[in-house]
């Protein structure tokens, strides 16, 4: 018996979507633990979470009397704990790809498009939300030109990102593609993105990490 798993997550947060298919993909049973990021202003910012997570974001893993941060950091914790099924392949190679893969999203196009970036352009500067939609849908073209680039016509990617099982590669792309549809982008000129993402979403342990099957999600108030 393992100890008891609790993920402190909010329902539309790519970061924490991550984390629960890695979750799901490990056939691992963990507890959600609401952490509403708009609600009065945040509760991410409350005392009693700052001292779980200084950083005020989600998502956190408690396991046991462990408490584990950063998503990518907590795939890689998740991995090693529970080596099967696998999330990063046999091979330094490949393992260095699909990391890679992975860092384009949670580094590189995430950032820029977080709820806390966009809160301190409307807060700080007054941006308006249509500019700063088009800010989201800039970063995120931008870096699904690359990633995109990086999947077609290379050796490796098969079903999936990297070969013919998921590992974290497709767990952060498929929460960024949600973000993306949110903003209403053109996913045309991306067709592997595309067909990865729907193989993704065929398999049970993403459709249950979906952002509106979660029990915080509005619907299923």
């Amino acid at each position: 018996m393992i100890d008891r798993l609790c993920l402190y997550s909010y329902w539309r947060s790519s970061a924490a979507y991550r984390v629960r298919i890695g979750l799901n993909l490990k056939g691992l049973a963990y507890e959600i633990m609401p952490v509403h990021l708009l609600r009065g202003g945040g509760e991410q910012h409350a005392d009693s979470y700052r001292a779980t997570n200084p950083q005020q974001l989600v998502p956190v893993l408690q396991h046991g009397q462990r408490t584990l941060r950063q998503s990518l950091a907590i795939l890689e914790y998740l991995d090693e704990m529970w080596p099967t099924p696998a999330l990063l392949p046999a091979t330094a190679r490949d393992r260095q790809r699909v990391r890679a893969l992975a860092q384009v999203v949670a580094c590189e196009i995430h950032p820029l498009n977080n709820l806390r970036v966009l809160q301190y352009f409307e807060r700080d500067w007054g941006v308006p939300q249509a500019e700063r939609d088009v800010w989201v849908r800039h970063w995120i073209g931008e870096g699904f030109a690359a990633f995109e680039a990086l999947l077609q016509d290379h050796p490796s990617t098969g079903a999936f990102c990297d070969g013919n099982v998921p590992t974290i590669a497709d767990c952060c792309l498929v929460p960024q593609v949600y973000n993306a549809r949110r903003y209403g982008i053109d996913l045309t000129p991306y067709p592997t993105i595309v067909r990865i993402e729907q193989a993704c979403l065929a398999l049970p342990a993403f459709d249950a990490a979906r952002p509106e099957r979660q029990p915080d999600a509005p619907n299923q108030a």
